[in-house]
């Protein structure tokens, strides 16, 4: 292809242009994301111990750095190297719960399926009272990311919970107890176990099936393995820091971004790939902020192979290497 671009913005329909579009950048490959993230991760020196430490002592790690360092990764670097299934992943913001990472409830869902089988009765008040008592409640109930890896049997699950610091205030605390108690009950469930002991529950694990419950509660079998990630936005509570064991991931320096590239693209070219790691830590001396996969962009679009002028370059790197605003 002569013309590395392929959108041109002169309005003329040309659809043959998209068949130029080389694969996407392994980072970007939603069929191998986790693979990717697990085998590119390279730890900075600690890591291996804490995680070895973490492992032992069936505690979580807080994993504190600025956006890009690898926290996230580590999750799956880990789950991918000691086989433990996929990443369990709780998303965190300011409304979330502990019940979240525990179960949820359908509560409506069971309502209409409530008002169809009153539909269904044709008036008929015993048959609809046999087929409310009749009606399977683990249909409505889903466990959540943590609550999925307490059931855990055989080995630990590993569990993302991601930018803690976007809680309310009161959930590090919350969970906590959790995590010190090693159980939880599901209220719904409580209710009805003298007589339905045992209910079959959705879980956040789409190849594990429905999983028992025993009279609504839930205990850890096998401690899972959590990273808890923070951008460092807020203070945490005194308490919850004691109980977690601590990482603070550094801005990896050239030596180590020049092998984070190698992993992600290989050494497609030398020469490129030094004079953008020069620019970029250039930058960086100067006090912008700029994460990894900045780099990681940049290199790929300036490493095709294609035609590109300079002053092309010159605005890929203006555009991909901009400072990030981590306010």
């Amino acid at each position: 292809m002569s013309d590395w671009k392929i959108y041109h913005g002169d309005g003329v329909p040309t659809p043959d242009r998209i068949r130029g579009l080389p694969e996407p950048p392994p980072w970007r490959n939603f069929n191998f994301l986790s693979e990717s993230r697990a085998k590119t991760f390279l730890p900075p020196h600690g890591v291996v111990e804490v995680v070895n430490a973490a492992l032992y002592l069936r505690r979580p790690i807080l994993v504190t750095g600025d956006p890009g360092t690898g926290k996230s990764s580590l999750a799956y670097a880990v789950a991918h190297e000691l086989d433990l299934g996929e990443v369990l992943f709780w998303p965190i913001n300011s409304r979330s719960t502990l019940i979240d990472g525990l179960y949820q409830y359908d509560a409506l869902a069971r309502l209409r399926q409530a008002s169809i089988e009153r539909a269904r009765t044709s008036g008929d008040g015993q048959a609809h009272q046999e087929n409310l008592l009749s009606e399977d409640l683990g249909r409505y109930i889903k466990l959540g990311p943590l609550g999925t890896a307490f059931l855990a049997r055989d080995r630990p699950r590993v569990v993302l919970i991601d930018e803690i610091d976007k809680s309310d205030v009161d959930l590090p605390n919350d969970l906590l107890h959790v995590l010190e108690n090693g159980d939880f009950e599901i209220p719904e469930l409580t209710r009805i176990s003298e007589e339905t002991p045992e209910v079959e529950v959705t879980v956040s694990d789409p190849g594990a099936g429905r999983q028992r419950i025993e009279r609504g509660h839930v205990r850890c079998c096998m401690f899972p393995f959590i990273i808890i990630t923070s951008n460092r936005e807020r203070d945490l509570p005194p308490a919850f820091l004691r109980r977690c064991l601590r990482i603070d991931l550094p801005h990896p320096n050239p030596d180590e971004l020049r092998k984070i590239v190698q992993r992600h693209l290989g050494m497609s070219d030398e020469a490129k790939l030094e004079e953008l790691l020069s620019k970029f830590e250039k930058r960086r001396q100067q006090g912008m902020v700029l994460a990894t996969d900045q780099l990681l962009n940049a290199f790929y679009m300036l490493a095709q192979g294609r035609s590109m002028s300079a002053k092309d370059r010159d605005l890929i790197e203006q555009v991909l290497l901009r400072e990030l605003d981590v306010r």
